[in-house]
């Protein structure tokens, strides 16, 4: 039988290593794959078409919300398993909305990943049991909190979304438009438009938003806001 191929993408080295490890383990899994950003890991899936990708959420240049978004529109045939440390009701939400097929918290026990990936590549979906609590005790909570960021997330484009992160991590217009491969003049319209649509006029202001809409975590910009 042809085992499931699977993409890891976890920007902690130490992290993706002891993944890759685990998931060795199994003779029906074998990871083609290893991408430290979410650049990357939508690249490496255009390249690998991997059956399953194990993605975590908050990665540098691309985080895992809008790679995820990104590889469900390009590769529908691609599973997105979710691996994070986040637990929140937004991010559940929010990648749920973006069509992952499961979710998994890093607390969880380790055959849950094997076990996981098996199912959604069966077309199941999968989630810790903690999370699957989470999501039947408070789902009408959660659908009229996420609501409003979904609203907002709808109303930028992937490319504008992918501007937006690398302006909240503090890259400057040369920088952000040498990394995505566009004019310095077609990255100041973004941040333009960004600033109209949200109504936001200074670079502070995105980057509080970013962090509110989960498109970085807090701990990025601490010494920058």
């Amino acid at each position: 039988m042809k085992p499931i191929t699977v993409l890891l993408a976890e920007d902690h080295e130490i992290v993706r290593e002891g993944l890759r490890k685990l998931l060795e383990a199994d003779s029906d899994i074998e990871v083609v794959g290893t991408a430290a950003n979410g650049r990357q890991a939508v690249a490496l899936t255009k390249k690998l078409r991997p059956d399953v990708v194990v993605m975590d959420i908050a990665m540098p240049l691309l985080n895992g919300l809008e790679a995820t978004r990104q590889i469900r529109a390009a590769f529908p045939d691609t599973k997105v398993l979710i691996l994070s440390a986040h637990s929140d009701d937004a991010y559940i939400e929010q990648v749920m909305a973006l069509g992952a097929a499961g979710y998994l918290i890093k607390q969880t026990s380790a055959h849950f990943l094997s076990q996981a990936i098996r199912e959604v590549q069966k077309g199941s979906t999968f989630f810790s049991p903690s999370i699957a609590r989470q999501m039947r005790d408070h789902y009408e909570q959660a659908t009229g909190r996420v609501g409003l960021l979904k609203k907002k997330g709808d109303r930028l484009t992937s490319r504008e979304v992918e501007v937006l992160q690398l302006i909240a991590e503090g890259e400057a217009n040369k920088q952000t438009a040498a990394e995505l491969g566009i004019s310095i003049k077609t990255v100041e319209k973004h941040r333009q438009r960004l600033m109209e649509k949200l109504n936001i006029h200074d670079t502070a202001g995105l980057t509080r938003y970013a962090i509110a809409a989960g498109i970085i975590e807090s701990s990025v910009q601490l010494t920058i806001i």
